[in-house]
């Protein structure tokens, strides 16, 4: 037979033992730890303005990175190609980009001149494109590099032009630099 209650919390009391403590007992004050909803929700918010303000930054100087990262690969192709020309008279300026690179191992040739990293004589490097042209003759005595950011607005602003006179020009509009864009500084 089943003790009522009572009885059995008196059996409790008269043995020593303590009633066991439900999660119903109404006259137990509990006080809880950790935020609340509302001290969480500033803080996400906090977080949000915080990201909102660094972000667009973050970006602007990773595309100012990218433009300097373009500009010293231009300067390096440049000076490739001088080096190319005096290295293989009898061809002037190699024919392609990929005439600056070589493999790794590289033995240098002059259809592979070891002079330039496999990434930049591929031709794309840091969010820019670079695209070789040349003048056809035998030997070259000409050529041109452009750097076109491959998407403009985000991996870069400004595009970068160069030839055998090597200054480097630029356009602010992402396209169409030429040797009558204005000098770099």
């Amino acid at each position: 037979m089943v003790q009522p209650v009572e009885e059995r919390l008196s059996t409790c009391f008269s043995i020593g033992m303590q009633p066991a403590k439900t999660m119903f007992d109404k006259n137990r004050k509990t006080k809880q730890g950790g935020f609340s909803l509302i001290e969480l929700l500033i803080v996400v918010a906090i977080i949000l303005i915080i990201a909102a303000i660094a972000i667009p930054n973050l970006l602007r100087s990773r595309m100012a990175a990218n433009e300097a990262s373009a500009v010293g690969s231009i300067r390096t192709i440049n000076t490739s190609a001088v080096t190319y020309s005096s290295t293989y008279p009898n061809a002037g300026f190699p024919a392609t980009l990929a005439s600056l690179g070589g493999a790794t191992p590289c033995t240098a040739v002059s259809t592979a001149s070891c002079l330039l990293d496999a990434v930049l004589a591929g031709g794309t490097k840091s969010g820019y494109k670079f695209a070789w042209t040349t003048d056809g003759n035998t030997p070259s005595v000409g050529y041109s590099i452009t750097g076109t950011p491959v998407t403009v607005g985000s991996t870069g602003q400004r595009m970068f032009f160069s030839d055998q006179s090597g200054v480097i020009r630029y356009s602010a509009t992402g396209a169409g630099a030429t040797s009558a864009s204005p000098a770099l500084q």
